[in-house]
This record gives C-alpha cells, structure tokens and sequence, in this order.
C-alpha cells in the first residue's frame, strides 16, 4: 500500500538502509503537541528511532516498514512522569527493597539517584504498559532537607534506560521537611540559604577544613551546578505562603532555576508563580485537604494555575510515587473534569515534564527530529477506561506484559489439573 507522496525530501528519507528500522503507525488521530495541532487520521513514520514524518499526505512501503493500525484510535506522544520513585523501591513495606531515602547518612546533596536505580523494577513495567514512556526519578530526604540528585529514564526496562542523571537537586520545604530541619520551617530554610552558600563559596571555603557551615566539602561540590542554574532545584512544598518565600528566595538568588513540587495551594499565588516565570509540579487528584498545608486545596486549582499562564507538569503524589506512577493520565483527566482545558492537560504529562528538565526538544511530541516515543490509545487517553494498545519507545514495540498479566494469565483457567506456584 502506498500513501501520497509528500514532498520529494520525505522520500528520500523514506529509501534508508535495509538495516533501518521503520514503523508507520496509520489509522488514528495524532495529538502533535505542536503548532500542527491534531492530525485526524493521520500516519507517524519512525526510522531507526526517530520520528521522520507526521501528517496525512505521507507514502511509504509495506514491504519495508512495520505497519500499525491504530483502528480509528489516539497516535499520542509517550507520557513523561515528571515525579516518581520507580526503580527506587520494590516494596514500601521491606526496607531492603527501598533505595529512594539514607536516612542514617552524613550525605545530602551528593546522593544520586542513579547509583540505586534497578531498570528491571516490576512498577516499570506497569508504567508503560499504561503509556508512560519516560519518567524523572526522585530521591527522598534522610537525616537532612536537601534528598540529593535526580535523574531521568525511559520505561523499556533495558539496563541503559536511565539516560541522564544528575538533572535536579531536591530539597523538601513542607511540613515534612520543617520536622527533619529540626522542627520548624525557619530552620529548614536557615538550612537551606547556609547551604545553598556553602556551595557559592566552594572550594574557597574549604581550603582549610572539611566542613561548611551547613554542608560538607563533598555535599558542597555537588550543590555548584544549582547555585549556578545548570540544574533546577526543585523545592517540595504546598502552602501558599511557603510558596511566596520560595518566590523570595529566587528574587535573592537569581541563578538559581527552582521549580515547586506539590504545590497543594499554589493556585492562591497562581499570578505570582507566573509573573516570576516559576513552574509547578502538580497533583489535580490533591484537591481536598487533608492536612494544616492544604486547608485551600482546591477542584479547580490546576484550571486557575493554567489560566494564570503558569507552566505545569502534572504528578500522581496524591495515588503513590513508586507503584502508581501509571494513573498519570487519570489524574490528567480529573483536571479536565474540574475545568482544565484538554490540550493544557495533556501537555502537562507530556512535553510540559520534557521541558522542565532540558529535553523538550527531544520528547513530548509528535514531530520530524523528535525521538520515537508513541502510543496509540483505543480511546481518549485522558479518558479513565481508555488504554495502550501499542507503545513504542526509542523507535522499538515495547512489550504490554507486566507481572499482573502473567499473574493473570497463569492462574486464569486454573483447574483441579492446572498449573501451581508449588508444583514444578
């Protein structure tokens, strides 16, 4: 079968190698997240892991490319989860299987999240069977506000899939973090400023000893890319008012790019986030209060922060942040329930999160150039009956099966005769 030609540099690109990989994924209609709009029964072509054309008017060849039929379905970018802790911990209750938080370690702001990150964690899987393709992973606190360092994977599963680490500090500003700063929110900021000049100053500060005044020689060094803006901090929070100093401190220190996290009541303040261009990172399903720091939390809040001009990444802290990270998109969907506009809430699970941590150019949408991330959905994504029929990462089919489904498989015809967890 072949589609109309395009343009004449579109079938040159089309004549790749035998050895390239391609995939049309035809039949759906394309969510682009660019100035194209959405494509109705629109063709994705990927070669060799990248997508290299989008649209209506496109040819291409049967005998050499995968075709999938998206059967009148959604052909979206891959969901990018800007707030997880999957390869992080296994089970929340064994603590063995928990590498997201040192609680007894003298280290803050040196600890990285990709020295325990496990790709062949079981929540992966799950994440991407329900489109997730890339996701950030978070650190926890320990014995100190500042968590440590981020880092950014795709769901594949692969042992390469962490593929930049080091993209963001955390430091937790909540009520949470007031009690590990030692019992009140002005010491967690005292912490955090004295910190935060520790690093200004290394390694001058530290030509005749080891410590800071907050921070040790080694936390210090790895706070530098922050206080130089190279990486986002990003402050975990939900008051307003927590959320107009944090303002505060960015007027004081204008290096440093810091997004808020949480955010429960940021939708208060939603006209001075944006007038100070600082982005959030929140959770719609957060809207009742359920503590002192979310008193105003609201149905509404991620349709005020839209409309306010405020940029948004959507997260699933209200579900789990290690074994519920694939709710993403109902959580999406509650936004647009409660007044948020469609296409704001599907960028903020999908090139909104890309942009937050420096690769929006690579992830989020649908165009030539951008890395294959797609999945093609039955229905609506936002939609909370709707799922993934195909998803492909980096240019490749990506499996569907998760431990569930085996569970579900081994045991669904199950009979007097049929196979047992104890039989071999």
């Amino acid at each position: 079968m072949k589609k109309l030609l395009a343009s004449l540099g579109l079938a040159v690109a089309l004549c790749a190698p035998a050895m390239a990989q391609s995939i049309a994924v035809t039949n759906g209609r394309i969510v682009t997240n660019t100035s194209a709009g959405i494509i109705e029964n629109g063709v994705v072509v990927i070669r060799d892991g990248a997508i290299v054309a989008v649209g209506n008017d496109v040819e291409f060849e049967d005998q050499s490319v995968t075709v999938i039929d998206a059967n009148g379905g959604w052909i979206t970018p891959g969901l990018f989860h800007p707030h997880t802790q999957l390869g992080l911990i296994e089970v929340g209750a064994e603590g063995s299987t928990r590498d997201n938080a040192a609680d007894d370690s003298s280290f803050t702001a040196a600890l990285d999240v990709a020295d325990g990150f496990n790709p062949s964690g079981t929540h992966i899987d799950e994440a991407r069977s329900e489109g997730i393709t890339r996701f950030a992973v978070h650190p926890s606190t320990g014995s100190a506000i500042i968590a440590g360092r981020g880092a950014l994977a795709d769901s594949s599963g692969d042992y390469d899939s962490l593929f930049a680490s080091r993209r963001f500090m955390l430091v937790d500003l909540s009520t949470s973090g007031a009690s590990t700063a030692g019992g009140a929110r002005t010491a967690a900021w005292a912490f955090l400023r004295s910190a935060i000049e520790d690093a200004r100053f290394y390694p001058g500060r530290f030509m005749a000893h080891h410590e800071g005044d907050a921070i040790d020689r080694y936390d210090a060094a790895a706070m530098v890319g922050v206080v130089r803006g190279e990486m986002p901090l990003i402050m975990v929070m939900d008051r307003a008012s927590d959320i107009l100093r944090a303002l505060a401190f960015a007027e004081d220190y204008p290096a440093i790019r810091i997004i808020i996290a949480g955010a429960a009541e940021a939708h208060l303040v939603a006209e001075e986030l944006a007038a100070a261009d600082v982005p959030v990172i929140y959770d719609p399903m957060r809207n009742l209060p359920d503590s002192f720091s979310t008193l105003a939390s609201s149905t509404d809040g991620a349709s005020i922060l839209h409309t306010a001009g405020v940029q948004v990444a959507y997260t699933t802290m209200g579900s789990d942040l290690y074994f519920n990270p694939r709710l993403l998109p109902q959580h999406a969907g509650i936004a647009v329930a409660h007044g948020a506009d469609w296409a704001d809430a599907f960028r903020s699970i999908t090139l909104t999160p890309a942009e937050l941590f420096g690769v929006g150019d690579q992830y989020g949408a649908l165009a030539a150039g951008y890395t294959a991330d797609v999945v093609v959905w039955d229905g609506d994504p936002l939609e909370v009956m709707s799922a993934p029929t195909s998803v492909i990462i980096d240019g490749e089919i990506q499996s569907l099966e998760t431990r569930q489904t085996r569970l579900r498989d081994r045991y669904a015809t199950l009979g007097d005769e049929g196979v047992h967890a104890y039989r071999h």
